[in-house]
């Protein structure tokens, strides 16, 4: 059957950086295309036949999000004990995340990238980038995710993490498995790929170079950037620059270059990143949980870098982290007014970042000819929404509010709050059977990696 409907009884917002707000708006899909956004008496009216019918009782109509830097595999590590202190985000590296992507296997793999892909539907997400991690199980990793992301319906943008921390053997493995992934899929339409890269601290010179001639022109690469000083600090002593320096150094920063982080670098290292129209991805609510420290969007932006938003993993929720985003820096800054200025702009920067990896010009956008991603919220208005306030009734208000449709390319993810691609409850289930034996891997695991293997 055809895709063919109409999601209506709503605030249209139309996305993009000049916004429109239509208060009783309508939109309507053919196949995976918007084929016509208005009020919506006239869109019914010139379009009587549409079979699916979604009605948004009143709230918010909107473009689907975009998360810009995801680790589903982090799923399943909610209640894990490491058993030992983390006193430093090196420590939290080292005895949580790096014994637990080594105790990670192909079904939990799998069912890690179930749950977080039904998470990012329930959540309004359509399309998300992920960086992926299981030393134990390489060759053929990025396909379960990929096959995890096709059956909900999502669009992705998939790497596999490269590091020297496991050893060279390691190293060349995830960088075959991206070549791999990369070559089956550039010319797809909804699961790319990029290059990943742990970072620079953990990659030896051999490895980057090996990168920088083996992968394909235009692929990218996604890689975490002074998340903490332990990434600059280290970088500086065994390599004799900083983590800007090096990606340059092996022509690895460029306009399809992801830059998780970001918060530890210098003016000359920001000045770089935008002359090269390189991307930093924040992540803020990940950054507080790691007391890492926290990136200034403003300052960044200010220096010319175009700053996306993430979740790192921590959950699926963009607007979540849009709101972390907004609250912590009018925190740090101690600033009632603070924030409005480059912070209204996430939403629509992960846009223009997605577009650069995706053959979609409209993409996040509710206009004919557009992706038919789009969603609606339970955010009744109770007060005037304008283009000119409209960050604010998403930090104060949307935010808060559970998504009551989900669609993806004409495709119904989530109708009145119920999946109908995926059964979480199912995926739970199976993802309970399997966290106890992943959890005895894990602690019998030791620490102590070395960075640089």
């Amino acid at each position: 059957m055809s895709s063919y409907g109409i999601l209506a009884n709503g605030v249209v917002i139309t996305g993009g950086q000049r916004s429109q707000v239509l208060s009783d708006g309508a939109v309507v899909w053919k196949e995976d295309r918007i084929v016509a956004v208005g009020p919506a008496a006239e869109v019914r009216r010139e379009h009587p036949r549409a079979e699916q019918q979604l009605d948004a009782r009143g709230g918010l109509i909107l473009p689907g999000l975009v998360n810009v830097h995801h680790h589903f595999y982090s799923a399943l590590a909610r209640g894990l004990d490491p058993g030992t202190p983390m006193r430093n985000f090196a420590e939290v590296l080292d005895r949580l995340w790096w014994r637990l992507d080594r105790a990670l296997d192909e079904e939990t793999v799998r069912v890690s990238a179930e749950i977080s892909a039904a998470e990012c539907i329930r959540h309004g997400c359509t399309t998300v980038f992920d960086h992926h991690a299981s030393p134990s199980f390489i060759d053929g990793s990025l396909d379960i995710i990929a096959s995890a992301i096709e059956q909900a319906g999502l669009s992705a943008l998939l790497c596999y993490e490269v590091t020297d921390r496991n050893g060279p053997q390691d190293a060349r493995a995830g960088i075959a498995e991206n070549l791999r992934f990369l070559r089956a899929r550039r010319t797809d339409a909804r699961v790319r790929g990029v290059f990943g890269l742990h970072a620079s601290f953990t990659l030896r010179d051999e490895t980057l170079e090996a990168v920088a001639n083996e992968r394909p022109a235009g692929a990218g690469c996604h890689i975490h950037v002074a998340e903490d000083p332990v990434d600059v600090a280290e970088t500086q002593r065994a390599f004799g620059c900083d983590p800007v320096e090096r990606l340059c150094r092996f022509d690895l920063l460029d306009e399809r270059a992801l830059l998780a982080h970001g918060i530890h670098l210098d003016a000359k290292a920001y000045a770089t990143i935008a002359e090269h129209d390189a991307t930093i991805l924040h992540n803020p609510e990940s950054n507080a949980n790691n007391g890492v420290g926290r990136l200034d969007v403003e300052e960044v932006v200010e220096r010319g870098c175009l700053v996306g938003l993430g979740t790192d993993g921590m959950s699926s929720s963009v607007l979540r982290s849009l709101r972390f985003a907004f609250l912590s820096h009018r925190g740090a800054r101690r600033d009632p007014m603070a924030g409005f200025g480059a912070l209204p702009d996430l939403l629509h920067s992960n846009v223009r970042i997605a577009r650069r990896f995706f053959d979609e010009p409209s993409l996040g956008k509710l206009t004919p000819g557009a992706p038919a991603d789009l969603i609606a919220i339970d955010a009744v208005p109770p007060t005037p929404l304008q283009p000119a306030n409209l960050f604010g009734h998403f930090v104060y208000g949307a935010s808060e509010y559970p998504v009551r449709h989900t669609v993806a390319r004409g495709k119904i993810l989530l109708e009145n709050h119920t999946h109908a691609t995926l059964d979480p409850t199912a995926i739970a289930g199976r993802a309970l059977e399997l966290a106890p034996a992943l959890w005895e891997r894990f602690h019998a695991l030791q620490w102590g990696t070395s960075y640089l293997g």
